[in-house]
Order: C-alpha cells, then structure tokens, then sequence
C-alpha cells in the first residue's frame, strides 16, 4: 500500500483565538502520528481565519481519524474539515 496525502481544514473556535499558537499546538499534536507537508493560515472572513494542513498518512484504514480526532482534541479547534484526499 502508498500513501494519501489529505488535506484538512481546521477552524478554531473562537475568532479572537490567536490563530498561530493554536497552528503550533496542532502540528505539535499531529506529528507522531503523520508527515506533515504544508500549513497555511487563511483567510475566511469576518476576521476568521482557517488552518490548512496537509498531512501524508499511510493508505490504511483509520488512520486519517486518528489525525483527526488528535487535532479535534486541541483546546481551541472547533472544526476539522477533509477537503482533499489523493493518493500519494
């Protein structure tokens, strides 16, 4: 089997969450689980703004949920979204 590289949308909850230290907070908790390939920091709107991480995770059963139930777990993020999945 390869490897999928997926991409996440994490929103946090609050607008007036600083946006940075939550993005060290996810990528300090994702990455023994993963190989993290890019992060950005976009706007939405309104003043929110989003974290886009790409991840690559082995082509296996459960381990996109496990990425994300350990972001889902950092204090601050209030959505995480898959908007990208493609082999690697």
């Amino acid at each position: 089997m390869g490897d999928v590289a997926v991409l996440l949308k994490i929103l946090p909850t609050d607008v007036e969450l600083d946006i940075d230290a939550l993005k060290e907070n996810v990528i300090g908790k994702v990455k023994p689980l993963c190989e993290i390939n890019k992060v950005e920091i976009n706007e939405v709107g309104f003043g929110l703004k989003a974290i886009k991480l790409q991840v690559i995770v082995p082509d296996q059963e459960g381990k996109i949920d496990l990425v994300e139930q350990a972001i889902s777990s950092v204090e601050g993020v209030g959505q995480v979204d898959t908007e990208e999945v493609t082999l690697v």
